[in-house]
C-alpha cells in the first residue's frame, strides 16, 4: 500500500546518527495482515518455496532464494506488480558476510508496494531482469558499479558512473572515504603519467579542503600573471574585498533611488 504522507520540513534538523559508531536498532518484524498482499505472497511461496515474508513499518518484504530471483519477480509481475521502482543493494559484508539486493515493486492496480530481497555473497552472481524492465538495465549497471554485484545475462554489464578502468566499488562500506592509492593518483596517472606524481602531487579528495598547491599546479590560483607574461612561482597574497575598496562600483543608497513615473 502507499505510505501515508508525513511532513518533512524539519528533516534537516534531525540528525540520523549522532554517534560515529551508532548502531541503529532493529525494526520489529510484524506478520502480514493485508489480505491482498498475503494472498500474493502465498502464491509466491507455493511457486518458489523457501520464502520469508513479513511487514516492517507497513512495508511488505519478502526474501527469496537468490537463484530464483527472476522467477519470483516474473510471478509477482504477473500478479500485478508491474512497476520496478528501485533496484539496488545494501552492504552487510562486515557484519553478516553478505549483500542484500532488493527490488521495490509497485502495483498501481492493487495500490500496493512490495519489496523483494535476495541475499548473496560477495562476487556471487544473480540473474538479470533487464529484459523484464527496461529501467533495470541501468539500475543493474549502477548496482554492479557501486557494489560489485554481477548480473548474469545482462546485455552490457559495464560501469555507468565510474571510469571503466576504476578499481573497487565506491558504495561498499570497506571503500575508503578519501579514496585509496589508486583513486588518489588516478587522474594524474591517466593524464600525465606516473613519472609526474612527485611534480604534480596527489589529487585533493576532500572537497572542503583548500590547498593552494593544487591550484598552483593546475589553475595557478594565487600565481596569476599578466597577459603575455611567463608563469612565476611568486605567490599573490589573498585579499578579501573590503567595503568601498573597489572604485568600479558603489554601494546602493536607498535615498538616491528614483522611481519612474512612466515607463519609456
Amino acid at each position: 500500500m502507499f505510505r501515508p504522507y508525513t511532513p518533512k520540513g524539519d528533516v534537516q534538523k534531525k540528525p540520523y546518527h549522532t554517534d560515529r559508531f551508532y548502531v541503529p536498532k532493529e525494526i520489529a518484524q510484524e506478520p502480514i495482515t493485508d489480505e491482498i498482499v498475503k494472498d500474493d505472497l502465498e502464491k509466491l511461496e507455493r511457486a518458489i518455496g523457501d520464502t520469508k515474508s513479513f511487514f516492517m513499518r507497513n512495508e511488505a518484504i519478502v526474501y527469496v532464494p537468490a537463484p530464483k530471483n527472476k522467477e519470483a519477480l516474473a510471478l509477482l509481475r504477473s500478479l500485478g506488480y508491474e512497476q520496478l521502482m528501485e533496484l539496488s543493494a545494501i552492504d552487510y559484508l562486515a557484519t553478516r558476510g553478505e549483500l542484500e539486493v532488493f527490488y521495490e515493486l509497485l502495483s498501481a492496480v492493487k495500490n500496493r508496494r512490495l519489496r523483494l530481497k535476495v541475499v548473496i555473497k560477495e562476487k556471487e552472481a544473480i540473474e538479470s531482469v533487464a529484459d523484464m524492465w527496461r529501467s533495470a538495465n541501468w539500475s543493474e549497471r549502477e548496482c554492479y558499479d557501486m557494489f560489485g554485484v554481477i548480473f548474469n545475462n545482462h546485455p552490457r554489464l559495464s560501469r555507468i558512473l565510474m571510469p571503466d578502468d576504476w578499481n573497487g566499488h565506491p558504495l561498499l562500506r570497506s571503500y575508503p572515504l578519501q579514496g585509496d592509492e589508486f583513486a588518489r593518483w588516478y587522474e594524474v596517472d591517466k593524464i600525465y603519467g606516473k613519472e609526474f606524481r612527485e611534480k604534480i602531487g596527489e589529487e585533493n579528495r576532500d572537497p572542503a579542503r583548500v590547498d593552494r598547491n593544487d591550484t598552483r599546479n593546475f589553475a595557478r590560483l594565487g600565481y596569476e600573471v599578466g597577459v603575455g607574461e611567463a608563469p612565476k612561482d611568486e605567490i599573490t597574497p589573498i585579499k578579501y574585498v573590503e567595503k568601498r575598496s573597489i572604485v568600479l562600483y558603489d554601494d546602493f543608497d536607498p535615498q538616491k533611488q528614483k522611481v519612474l513615473d512612466k515607463r519609456k
